[in-house]
């Protein structure tokens, strides 16, 4: 199934809700996927709204944590002259970072100008997760979603440590769908890529990553509880701005696309503010 998050001001007074999407269409239900995977019914309406009608949102909302993984692919690693990490570089994004399909990642002129992209596989957790092995790992699984970790590279490198600059708001877009984890039954077998203004900028296979999805949960879970909910943003592959020679920032309009096999486009605009 295909989970979508989203808005419509005719349905629900405009709250935000879930439905399934199925073609152009959403199906709207009682439930989010959160309250299926913990044992409620499956109920979407007989009705449908069409795609074009509503408005997307970040398929999660708010989760607990944002897990991210750092130089995770063999091909992104060639291109840095980064040795291979001999076990996963882990830090975090706040959940502020979040948001929605479509909507626009926003940063100051005056907190940075190297503001690169980053296309990553999302794994979004569906069980309570603690010390689990790599061969049980995906039964934890809810689903998959693109994401974009954007990165303020100035902010990053002068500050010595990431997180500041992976977490500005509007740095980590998030969706357009959850695909659950039935429909992927293997997450490294997905092509991967980037485009900037519609140029392919990151063009990859996420069997590059040195540490598979199912490895990642299970070393995380040996160090922290993973909740229903939380993300983990899988790391980015080879062609990021930083690893350029000239390096390519984004812009001010420049739109940024990140594709993954099997689960869709997310697209979304850039805006400087200019004090």
């Amino acid at each position: 199934m295909k989970w979508v998050r989203f808005s419509q001001p005719g349905y629900r007074k405009g709250q935000s809700a879930f439905g399934l999407l199925d073609g152009e269409n959403i199906r709207p239900t009682d439930h989010s996927w959160q309250d299926v995977l913990a044992g409620k019914p499956l109920a979407a309406n007989s009705g449908s709204i069409p795609l074009a009608e509503v408005t997307l949102l970040a398929p999660t909302g708010h989760p607990g944590k944002i897990v991210c993984v750092g130089l995770n692919y063999r091909d992104h690693c060639r291109e840095t002259n980064t040795p291979v990490p001999e076990r996963p570089l882990l830090f975090a994004k706040f959940t502020t970072a979040i948001t929605h399909p479509g909507s626009d990642i926003i940063w100051s002129a005056s907190l940075t100008n190297e503001v690169d992209f980053e296309a990553e596989l999302a794994v979004i957790i569906g069980h309570r997760c603690r010390q689990v092995s790599e061969a049980d790992a995906l039964t934890y699984v809810a689903g998959y979603a693109a994401a974009n970790d954007v990165s303020a590279r100035d902010i990053q490198m002068g500050d010595g440590q990431w997180v500041r600059g992976k977490s500005l708001d509007t740095f980590c877009p998030l969706g357009p769908v959850l695909v659950t984890a039935d429909e992927i039954p293997d997450p490294q077998a997905l092509a991967i890529r980037s485009l900037l203004n519609g140029q392919v900028m990151q063009d990859s296979h996420t069997s590059e990553m040195i540490f598979s999805v199912a490895n990642l949960i299970a070393f995380c879970s040996q160090a922290f509880t993973l909740e229903p909910g939380d993300l983990i943003l899988t790391g980015t592959p080879h062609g990021v701005g930083l690893g350029r020679d000239p390096r390519v920032y984004m812009q001010d309009g420049d739109i940024i696309v990140v594709e993954i096999e099997r689960i869709g486009r997310l697209e979304n605009r850039c805006r400087i503010i200019r004090d």
